[in-house]
């Protein structure tokens, strides 16, 4: 298979640039693949695990929250609002936000609050999904 750039950034840091045979994407409709000559396309992305397979068609896999992709003849980028290596996911952690949460939720006292609690119950069930594959 032939190879192209991608590269995925979050606020913190450059996650991954390099050379990749694909990358399987969450967009905003539906995953999506991205090979070398893809078509150029900008789309948002929703929550979940990007597959970044290398030239040797070694995988890995990321847990992305939300962001913007960009195919275009440079190559590919993934701009994500957050993003962590799976592997450095911990259920146990999850779990334990997950109850802080909803926790929150249940005393939050104004509707912003109730919100935002809600919002974090959303993200960290997403990312227990990711994890519980």
């Amino acid at each position: 298979m032939a190879a192209f750039h991608f590269e995925l950034v979050s606020p913190e840091k450059l996650l991954f640039s390099g050379e990749v045979e694909f990358v399987v994407a969450p967009g905003a409709e539906g995953e999506f693949t991205v090979l070398k000559d893809h078509a150029p396309v900008m789309t948002t992305l929703k929550s979940g695990v990007v597959t970044v397979a290398d030239e040797t068609g070694k995988t890995q896999k990321l847990f992305v929250q939300g962001g913007f992709a960009d195919v275009n003849a440079a190559g590919f980028t993934i701009l994500a609002q957050q993003a962590t290596p799976l592997a450095e996911l911990d259920l146990a952690k999850i779990d334990t936000e997950l109850k802080e949460a909803r926790e929150d939720f249940s005393d939050a006292k104004t509707e912003e609050a109730r919100q935002s609690a809600n919002e974090r119950i959303q993200q960290l069930q997403e990312m227990r999904a990711a994890i519980a594959g």
